[in-house]
């Protein structure tokens, strides 16, 4: 398990990504842009014109498990943290209620409008390192240094 222990104090965000924009990058701009340090998604409304996702089955040796959706979703659920190697999942539903999420890879066209809540744990720092029981890049949580907190 990776914890900073006694918890952090909450700074929120709140944008509205347009039509035609590609939300992951518009999020990871944000994050980029306002210093984020420990940044994570708190909730999300909207809708997509498209979207690349890798699917559940996929492994670190077998990533090729993606799907291109393209058609009107509404987004169902976006979850994740918006760290430089960003890990987001999303479900969307189609015109007849069906559903299907994944691990966002990028592609999110934005359709009408996507209204995202960002939560920023102000008192910590996430970053990735691999993991070799995984095969992936996971979430490490530290604490944030105390010089950076200005940020």
């Amino acid at each position: 398990m990776s914890s900073a222990g006694a918890g952090s104090a909450l700074r929120v965000h709140a944008i509205r990504v347009r039509p035609g924009q590609e939300l992951l990058g518009t999020l990871q701009a944000f994050v980029e842009e306002n210093r984020l340090r420990a940044p994570f998604i708190v909730t999300c409304v909207g809708s997509l014109t498209k979207a690349t996702l890798r699917l559940a089955n996929a492994t670190a040796t077998k990533t090729n498990e993606v799907v291109h959706l393209s058609g009107h979703f509404e987004i169902v659920s976006l979850v994740g943290t918006l760290n430089p190697d960003a890990h987001v999942h999303i479900s969307l539903s189609d015109f007849e209620g069906k559903t299907v999420g994944g691990h966002v890879l990028g592609d999110l066209e934005v359709f009408t409008t996507a209204e995202v809540v960002i939560g920023e744990a102000v008192d910590l720092e996430f970053t990735r390192e691999m993991d070799e029981q995984t095969g992936f890049p996971e979430l490490v949580v530290q604490p944030r240094p105390q010089t950076n907190q200005s940020a």
